[in-house]
């Protein structure tokens, strides 16, 4: 890898981030750390390279093999623990911006990025599915920065209006409650084209879910054979996930109602068609023209078949 290193710009703290707890993290040179600003397929892109990296036919317990080192509701001291315990070459999940995430030339990344309409689609059944009790615990935990989690709204247009213009971040104009959502893919889009790092879309994994898990095991340099690819494929289908998801996501019943089978919700796209408004839409392309490079909002849309790069 040649050319500058990104640095972080921004601490991004808040309800359920702290990115400072990256400055406890010690890298061996075969990590990989799978980042998305949140309901991008995250957890698809986790349990792929579970299969990949583990060999395993088992379903993984994907917060225990890949956990969330910035989620502030973890202990930090049993994260790194955790992650220094673990013998098979690590894989960590991370919702930062990379203005907020301490790069390493040594690391592989991938980028999984998703329309931010579809992005919201699946937020919302998130966001609203929270267990009241967990809500409580999260704003509990002990040196929160800024405001707590605000109780989930009832009204998806509110929300809608609150998420595509406004920003948690002073550095931010999108992402409420949360954080940037493509604030996240911007501060990656100019390093695409690392050696290290690696972007996957959404789209692209329902379009062609076997070459994509093809790529980023070339990516990853594991070896692998069609039959293998077919196999995780076979796995990693949202109706394998979904009819799995109490193996994968054990412990949810405790953050969402419906437990783990409303995390893993629909895994489509367009639902937002028949839900925003046209006035809607155009605060959507407002935000991403003032946010997005063009190249960078087209590939957030259509995913690889918008541009070759």
């Amino acid at each position: 890898m040649s050319g500058p290193v990104p640095k972080v710009l921004h601490t991004y703290q808040n309800h359920l981030l702290d990115g400072t707890r990256w400055q406890e993290f010690v890298p061996r040179d075969d990590d990989v750390v799978i980042t998305t600003s949140l309901k991008s397929g995250t957890t698809w892109a986790q349990t792929i390279v579970a299969y990949l990296i583990l060999g395993t036919t088992s379903v993984p317990d994907i917060n225990t093999v890949s956990p969330w080192l910035e989620r502030r509701v973890d202990a930090l001291d049993e994260v790194l623990q955790q992650l220094d315990a673990q013998t098979h070459r690590r894989f960590i999940k991370s919702h930062l911006p990379l203005d907020g995430l301490p790069f390493h030339r040594q690391v592989k990344y991938i980028v999984v990025g998703r329309d931010a309409r579809d992005v919201f689609m699946s937020l919302w059944n998130h966001h609203t599915s929270y267990q009241d009790e967990r809500v409580a615990a999260i704003n509990a935990i002990p040196g929160r920065v800024g405001p707590p989690l605000p109780p989930p709204q009832q009204e998806i247009h509110a929300f809608w209006r609150d998420w595509i213009t406004r920003g948690w971040f002073d550095w931010e104009s999108e992402g409420y409650p949360y954080w940037g959502n493509l604030h996240h893919t911007k501060t990656w889009w100019p390093y695409r084209t690392l050696d290290n790092v690696l972007f996957v879309h959404f789209n692209d994994l329902l379009v062609d879910l076997e070459g994509e898990i093809g790529r980023i095991a070339r990516f990853l340099g594991i070896a692998y054979s069609d039959q293998t690819i077919a196999q995780v494929a076979a796995r990693v289908t949202f109706s394998a996930m979904k009819q799995h998801a109490d193996q994968l996501l054990p412990g949810a019943a405790r953050v969402w109602k419906g437990g783990p089978t409303t995390f893993v919700f629909k895994g489509t796209n367009g639902r937002w068609k028949d839900v925003l408004s046209p006035e809607e839409l155009a605060l959507y392309a407002e935000t991403a023209a003032r946010v997005l490079p063009p190249d960078c909002a087209r590939w957030l849309e259509h995913g690889r078949a918008a541009l070759t790069f």
